[in-house]
């Protein structure tokens, strides 16, 4: 479990090095202007963030397939999660969103551009799609992105709502103690899942608004990306009880003064 979790945790740090230095330096340098970037930094933002974030949808699928076998099936668990299937499936987390993701950026190298405004914060996957011209070329990124995003976020989610409902089966028919334990164990994993989902959500409700009208959502778009890489830390570190002790301390301080 502690491996899985600091996987999360490490892949959210890297997205939130792809994300925070650029966005600091466009605030401070543009203010409320617009910004100019170039398409290959556009295109390698765009990778490295999408392929991030399909493997923190992956990676939480693997931690829910982790408790369902710990909990589900405790006698058979050492047998079935060996430390060398934990690295093979970490391996696969990662991998497999970077291989996707980069043939889609391949595919959009060939695309030609006819805008040249992007009206969020930073750069994805769908970003040189949105801006090109048309076409044959572009509605095949486009359906190749449908795939990704499927392979990426549903199927990852899909296991994750199996494991969670097998889960919750087994905890109503044993004893209120163990299913309190259960629970409180997969407490902050089902925050963090629904919090990456929530934002998954919200950004493509506002791709949709984009593709019928002008609208600028760049604020909006900021909070989606910023919220769920400093939530995160804090619900697995509120769960650390000394973590947890210590910033209960300082609350109450606050209050005391």
């Amino acid at each position: 479990m502690f491996a899985f979790v600091a996987s999360l945790l490490l892949n959210s740090l890297t997205a939130s090095t792809v994300i925070y230095p650029k966005l600091l330096s466009d605030l401070l340098l543009s203010g409320a202007g617009l910004v100019q970037v170039s398409r290959t930094l556009c295109q390698c933002q765009g990778f490295l963030l999408s392929s991030l974030g399909g493997a923190s949808f992956m990676l939480l699928s693997a931690m829910a397939f982790d408790r369902y076998l710990s909990i589900c099936h405790p006698m058979h668990y050492a047998v079935l999660v060996t430390p060398a299937k934990v690295v093979l499936m970490l391996l696969l987390c990662w991998m497999l969103p970077v291989i996707l993701v980069g043939v889609s950026v391949l595919l959009d190298s060939r695309l030609l551009i006819c805008g040249a405004q992007l009206d969020r914060a930073y750069c994805n996957i769908n970003s040189i799609v949105s801006l090109s011209c048309g076409g044959a070329a572009a509605q095949l990124s486009g359906i190749y992105i449908l795939l990704i995003v499927t392979a990426t976020v549903f199927l990852p989610a899909a296991v994750f709502l199996f494991s969670y409902a097998r889960i919750l089966f087994i905890c109503l028919r044993r004893s209120r103690s163990f299913s309190s334990k259960a629970l409180q164990t997969c407490l902050p994993h089902l925050l963090v899942f629904f919090n990456y989902s929530i934002s998954v959500c919200l950004d493509v409700m506002l791709r949709r608004l984009q593709s019928n009208r002008e609208s600028d959502t760049t604020l909006i778009t900021s909070m989606l990306i910023l919220v769920p890489t400093v939530l995160n830390p804090v619900v697995y570190g509120l769960k650390l009880k000394e973590v947890f002790t210590h910033v209960k301390r300082l609350l109450s301080c606050r209050r005391d003064s």
